[in-house]
């Protein structure tokens, strides 16, 4: 019993040091994943705070615990340091697994498709007609995605983009259709939208909740000046706030817009 007693304490001091480790890799992590792959409001609308924490919540539990389990400063230094070695390359392995998962669902543009936006993550891009994309939209975003607009298909390509479609590439995922975002755009964007405060009025009682209230105030424009056009992501029941006046996107707002 009092033998056991200082190996447990051995123990779980081995944990929390791997736990502090941990916990501050985990931060670092974060920091690149919210503030380049994922920032807000993508966190919510495209699921990145819930994988981060799946990736992360994972990593944190089981380092430290096979550490608490396997420890013990009874054995040889080269048995121990080698015990630890291989929880760390597997803590590692697991960590860079999650990393890339994470990256390639990263949102790489929000593209406006005739009526409604759709977040596009990176591994549904069709990433062959990357070549013909506009030259600014080769390369898919790293830091956020970026804001396009998308062109019909042609009368001879109408046939395939339609079969694609229902095998569930749209055309915001099909870079040979992409725009870059110009006054086409906006003028496609107005003519999608609908005016958020009657909008309101049909879906929210005729007054906003606090989300809603803190999404409008977030743009910096009165509710009158606002459209809402609907957005199809992870997460459903959101729509992108449009100044009525530009016909650029200025927020995010949780209302549904279908």
């Amino acid at each position: 019993m009092y033998v056991m007693i200082p190996v447990l304490r051995a123990r779980v001091r081995a944990a929390l040091v791997h736990l502090g480790f941990s916990a501050v890799v985990a931060i670092s992590a974060a920091a690149a994943v919210f503030l380049l792959w994922y920032p807000w409001p993508y966190t919510e609308i495209s699921g990145g705070a819930q994988l981060f924490l799946l990736v992360t919540g994972v990593d944190l539990v089981m380092g430290p615990l096979i550490t608490f389990v396997i420890f013990d400063a009874r054995k040889r230094r080269s048995e121990l340091g080698r015990d630890l070695l291989l929880v760390v390359l597997l803590q590692l392995g697991g960590l860079a697994y999650g990393a890339y998962t994470m990256y390639e669902a990263r949102p790489v543009v929000l593209a406006l498709e005739r009526d409604r936006f759709r977040v596009v993550i990176a591994a549904t891009v069709q990433t062959a007609e990357l070549s013909r994309a506009p030259t600014a939209l080769k390369d898919l975003s790293l830091t956020g995605p970026r804001l396009i607009g998308t062109r019909q298909p042609e009368a001879s390509d109408r046939a395939d983009a339609v079969l694609l479609a229902m095998a569930g590439a749209d055309l915001g995922m099909r870079p040979r259709y992409w725009t870059e975002w110009d006054s086409a755009s906006r003028a496609q964007t107005l003519k999608a939208g609908f005016r958020l405060e009657i909008l309101i009025k049909e879906r929210a009682g005729g007054k906003p909740g606090s989300e809603l209230s803190a999404a409008i105030a977030r743009t910096g424009l009165p509710m009158n000046q606002l459209r809402a056009v609907p957005l199809l992501a992870r997460r459903d029941g959101w729509s992108v706030l449009v100044d009525e006046k530009t016909g650029d996107p200025v927020g995010f707002a949780p209302i549904d817009s279908f």
